[in-house]
Parts: C-alpha cells; sequence; structure tokens
C-alpha cells in the first residue's frame, strides 16, 4: 500500500490534545492528571509572582473536581481592554495565548507548558468564575467547547478568579488524585516563591477530611532548614542566604546553604520554579563561588599555603546542605526534559555572588568560618 503526502493526517488545537493526550501532559496515568493541576494551580501562581494576588486554594472536591482559587483582582474577560495578558476565555481556548516562553514572572509549576488549554481540552467538565468590581462572571466548558456564552451572573464581593474542573474518564486510567503528591509540590512551590501562601483541602468521602497550607517568609533559607531538621548540630545554627538581581543573566538568584555534621552533600536546585535534577549553569556557578570562598579562607588561617592547589569546585559538599534558584527572563535548558540549566551568564553571575557573600560571611564569623573549613579541607585531604 503506498503512502504519500495525501494520507497524512494534521492534527491541531482541541482535537490533537484529546487525540495524544500523552505529549500534552505526559500520560494518560496519575501524573498526567497530576498536570492538569499544575496546569491550573501554575495560573494561579503567576498572578502572585506578577502582584496580583497573595493566596492560591487548591480543593479536591467530594465529587472528584479539583477547585483552585486566587484572591487576586479577577482575571480579564474580554481581549478588547484587557491590560494584564492574554483574556481568561483565550488562555482557556487557545494554545497561542498562553504559548510563550516562560519567564522570570511564571512559574513552571509543572513538566509541561500547555496551560489552561489544555486543562480545559482534558476536563469532562470546566468552570471559570471571575469575581471583579462588584460583578461574578462565570465560563462553562464541557471538554473544551464553550456550553453557553460567558454570563454576568448576581453581584458578588471581593475579587478573584475560581477554575474547577473535574478530568475526563474517557481520557485518563484514574481521576483520582494523590494528596501527598499534590501536597508535597505546594510545599516545595511555597519555599521556591517566598511569601506565598497555598493550601490543599481534600473533601473527598474515602477517610477523614485533610487540609494543610504552607507559607514561607524567608524562602529558600526556609527550605534549606527543612531539608537539614533531622540531621545533627552543626558548626552554625540557621541556614546562610541572599537574594540578588543582576540584570547581566536577566534575572535574580535565591540561595540557601548549611553546613551540618556529616559527610554527604544535599543540593537541590531550580530555574523559574522548575527543578533540575542535572544541575546545569546555576549549580556550576554556586560550586565555583563555595571553592572560591573556601581557598581565600583556608590560606588565610593557614590550612592552606601556597603551594597548595585551590580547592576543586567538585570537592567542597562535606555536610553542605543548599538550594539554589534562579528566576530568569529567558531561561534555556539542555534537553527536551529540561534537566539541567544551559544559561552561560548564569554560572559567572551565581559564582561571583556566593563567592562575596560567603567571604564577607567568614569575616564577620571567624570562629566559625575555621570549623567548617577546617572540615572542609580535612574532608578533601581524606578523598
Amino acid at each position: 500500500m503506498g503512502y504519500d503526502a495525501a494520507r497524512i493526517e494534521v492534527l491541531e488545537g482541541r482535537e490533537a490534545v484529546r487525540k495524544r493526550p500523552g505529549m500534552y501532559v505526559g500520560s494518560i496515568g496519575e501524573r498526567g492528571l497530576h498536570q492538569l493541576v499544575w496546569e491550573v494551580v501554575g495560573r494561579a501562581v503567576n498572578q502572585f509572582l506578577a502582584g496580583r494576588c497573595g493566596s492560591v486554594d487548591v480543593t479536591l472536591t467530594a465529587d472528584g473536581g479539583v477547585r483552585v482559587a486566587d484572591d487576586g483582582p479577577g482575571d480579564p474577560v474580554e481581549t478588547a481592554g484587557a491590560t494584564v495578558g492574554p483574556d481568561l476565555e483565550a488562555l482557556l481556548t487557545s494554545f497561542r495565548a498562553g504559548s510563550d516562553p516562560f519567564g522570570r514572572y511564571n512559574a513552571a509549576v509543572g513538566h509541561f507548558e500547555g496551560g489552561l488549554f489544555v486543562a480545559n481540552t482534558l476536563s469532562s467538565r470546566l468552570t471559570a468564575e471571575v469575581r471583579s468590581e462588584g460583578a461574578r462572571r462565570v465560563h462553562e466548558y464541557a471538554r473544551g467547547v464553550a456550553v453557553v456564552a460567558p454570563a454576568v451572573m448576581e453581584p458578588a464581593t471581593g475579587s478573584g478568579t475560581t477554575i474547577a474542573f473535574w478530568p475526563d474518564a474517557e481520557i485518563f486510567e484514574t481521576t483520582r488524585c494523590s494528596f501527598a503528591v499534590l501536597a508535597e509540590r505546594f510545599r516545595q512551590v511555597a519555599f521556591l516563591n517566598r511569601g506565598l501562601r497555598i493550601s490543599l483541602t481534600d473533601e473527598r468521602p474515602a477517610g477523614e477530611a485533610r487540609a494543610v497550607a504552607f507559607r514561607f517568609p524567608d524562602g529558600v533559607r526556609d527550605f534549606v532548614a527543612a531539608l537539614d531538621a533531622e540531621t545533627g548540630v552543626g558548626p552554625h545554627p540557621e541556614p546562610l542566604g541572599f537574594e540578588r538581581d543582576d540584570p547581566r543573566m536577566a534575572g535574580t538568584m535565591e540561595v540557601a546553604l548549611l553546613w551540618k555534621g556529616r559527610q554527604e552533600e544535599r543540593m537541590r536546585s531550580f530555574a523559574n520554579s522548575r527543578a533540575t535534577p542535572e544541575g546545569g549553569t546555576h549549580v556550576d556557578g554556586f560550586r565555583d563561588g563555595v571553592a572560591a570562598a573556601v581557598t581565600a579562607a583556608a590560606r588565610e588561617l593557614g590550612l592552606l599555603t601556597a603551594a597548595d592547589p585551590d580547592l576543586r569546585a567538585d570537592g567542597i559538599g562535606v555536610g553542605l546542605t543548599a538550594v539554589v534558584s534562579v528566576k530568569l527572563d529567558r531561561p534555556e535548558y539542555l534537553g527536551a526534559t529540561h534537566g539541567s540549566l544551559g544559561d552561560t551568564a548564569v554560572r559567572v553571575c551565581v559564582g561571583e555572588a556566593v563567592r562575596e557573600y560567603l567571604g564577607n560571611w567568614f569575616e564577620e564569623r571567624p570562629e566559625w568560618a575555621a570549623e567548617v573549613v577546617d572540615r572542609i579541607v580535612r574532608g578533601v585531604d581524606q578523598d
């Protein structure tokens, strides 16, 4: 049988998403189901990053739905006159409206970037409610198609946007979200976006109702403290950390670290709230900065002589717990899975900032510096 261009079937938009859902959410199992939640929560977190809201509340409803609400001013509902990005209807019905690359004020909560359009298309039902300027407006969809035209309902108090959706059982192998998986990721997102309050409530009938809420005023320093909570007493009691904007890398960095009395290293890295398990230039820069600061302090303390080589960046992790988070206008990743950051300017910027910060810290606290640097140098000698 011949095969030519006439036999090629081109799928676009809603039809493409429903025909090949795994291409847009990763799978039709639990992983893909959770991706729908990440897409909807990501919109709300972006409202926080833009300074438009302070809290995000997620509820697993008794009828199998997921409700995501924020306390922002309410999304613009019509293209004409919209002043902050695409209007809500466009985001729900078009790939193009939400397909721009994620900048520093957009959080990559999930692994894909399909946005509200994918969540709407793969839900048997979705409702979006906008409360703004004393009115309540509701959008209703079924499998991505508008059921009725958006309508202004009764007057409303307060403001915000609430999106409720019911994952399509015709698409997914399961429509039951894992409370534990969602809670862990929301906790991480709260660490990485300092000051954001995000809650998760489970109203489903099986078992007792559960609810958690996260807010971390110290951001990644709270993250490091949590990672190290069960370890022994270290040379200094509180995590170190700083935040800095650097126009050379078109973004900001937030770094926290802590040395404790054990040998293994614990490192977590993120770019625009996306985990980078393979590291990248932000991690390389962090290691460069720590190695430079520790080498300088070791020479000052007489733990290294002029003849000794500088400490290697890959040999300074003795007892170190650290989180390195960058938020960039134009993040560049290596590979399709976005597991490693590739922006070359980031390495230099993070390295310089870490070296300067730790150098000052070592000068201000010589007794802790001596203990930390001595342990690192002895650890390197034993390798």
